[in-house]
């Protein structure tokens, strides 16, 4: 018997609104698995999460796993954050880039897709989320100029390290000036010499009322930013020379302060590589 799929619908929405490939909007989700569930996580999540909750979706046309073994975690600062506690959670990293003009879209089906995939016993419970949230992209910083990879390249392009990185603006009103600050007058110099590629810039989106009572709702959505650098070499190797110290620089400038910078390398698809490593 065939199923009921309503694909009439599909030709007209094709038909209509934006459908351009710049990265506006984006999910980021930095996840805990429970301890002893370490590897179960990690292949639901890479044999079904990803694509039945994620990758299949509409709108959503990019998308990458993080991963932070243990030695990578104890990298991170600062030692009180407002975003992990302690600091060290949150061993996966998932990104991924919507369409521009399509969040309404995308979170209509988001919703409707994750309270299906919970009914039907396909959400692995033993786990935390610790910063999960929808992001509106604000800007990208580009270390060559024009040369190179472009920003909704950035997910599929073989980097081999992302850092994330989240500020907090010392108020609502002063948000834009630290964005400013971070685009023309710091970032840039941060960028010039370093491994890094890149620095995609997001502020995140309150999550909608009907969500999934296990992903709490977003902090600090009036003065918050993230960032994600797209490094070129593992971060070990450069973490020293251009991400210490951070906290510091920001603080200088009066407009903020860190309350996370924490490495990660990208996860091997279809492969358990670093679970052993986590703990």
């Amino acid at each position: 018997m065939a199923r009921e799929t309503r694909s009439d619908p599909y030709a007209e929405l094709a038909a209509v609104g934006p459908y351009g490939v710049h990265p506006g909007h984006a999910l980021i989700t930095m996840v805990e698995p429970h301890p002893g569930h370490e590897r179960a996580y990690n292949r639901w999540y890479e044999d079904d999460h990803y694509y039945a909750g994620a990758m299949a979706m509409p709108w959503m046309y990019a998308g990458r796993r993080w991963v932070a073994t243990r030695d990578l975690r104890l990298l991170r600062y600062p030692a009180r954050s407002a975003v992990a506690e302690p600091v060290t959670a949150g061993c996966y990293l998932s990104t991924y880039w919507i369409t521009e003009g399509r969040y309404a879209d995308h979170m209509k089906w988001t919703v409707g897709i994750n309270k299906r995939l919970n009914r039907d016993g396909r959400v692995h419970q033993e786990r935390t989320h610790v910063f999960t949230a929808f992001q509106d992209h604000e800007a990208t910083v580009y270390r060559d100029g024009a040369v190179g990879p472009r920003d909704f390249h950035a997910l599929d392009h073989p980097y081999q390290g992302l850092v994330l990185e989240v500020i907090d603006a010392e108020a609502p009103d002063r948000r834009a000036a630290l964005l400013e600050w971070l685009c023309s007058r710091h970032l840039p110099g941060a960028l010039a010499g370093s491994p890094a590629a890149m620095v995609t810039l997001f502020r995140p989106t309150p999550l909608p009322g009907d969500r999934m009572t296990y992903v709490k709702q977003v902090e600090a959505v009036d003065t918050r930013l993230t960032l994600l650098w797209f490094l070129q070499d593992d971060p070990r190797a450069c973490w020293e020379a251009h991400f210490t110290g951070r906290d510091t620089t920001v603080a200088a400038s009066g407009l903020g302060r860190v309350e996370l910078v924490a490495p990660f390398i990208p996860t091997v698809p279809g492969t358990d590589l670093y679970v052993d490593l986590l703990r």
